[in-house]
């Protein structure tokens, strides 16, 4: 499975990955509608939040609207999901996202998308 990673050091916060997200999953540059966060710590440098796949949003989800697609990829399905938002209270990693424009959680896809935006290797695919 190929999943999304981070090496957050190398981040300049040029938030490149937020709007390629953005686009890919919105057709939008509403860098809040990305399923990636880049946030300023204190003291400098910059953290990166994107889903890790670990999958514990599944059972969390009372009417299996999440599942592992058959590349190992956690996705919804936006028919059976009925928005509760469970899923994103419940987030370990909080890497679940809403938006108030937006019918339904969202999430990282694992597309790759933000990983082509990066220039400085902030942000990759890895195999696991």
């Amino acid at each position: 499975m190929k999943r999304v990673a981070t090496k957050p050091e190398l981040c300049i916060g040029c938030r490149a990955c937020e709007e390629a997200c953005a686009k890919v999953l919105f057709k939008d540059t509403d860098l809040e509608k990305s399923a990636i966060r880049i946030t300023e710590k204190d003291g400098g440098g910059y953290d990166i939040n994107v889903c890790n796949q670990c999958g514990e949003c599944i059972d969390i989800c009372q009417v299996q609207a999440i599942f592992r697609n058959k590349n190992g990829i956690v996705m919804i399905d936006k028919d059976k999901c009925v928005q509760c938002y469970a899923c994103v209270g419940f987030c370990p990693t909080l890497s679940m996202r809403y938006h108030k424009d937006i019918v339904g959680p969202f999430k990282c896809i694992s597309c790759g998308a933000c990983t082509r935006a990066c220039n400085t290797g902030a942000i990759f695919m890895e195999e696991i």
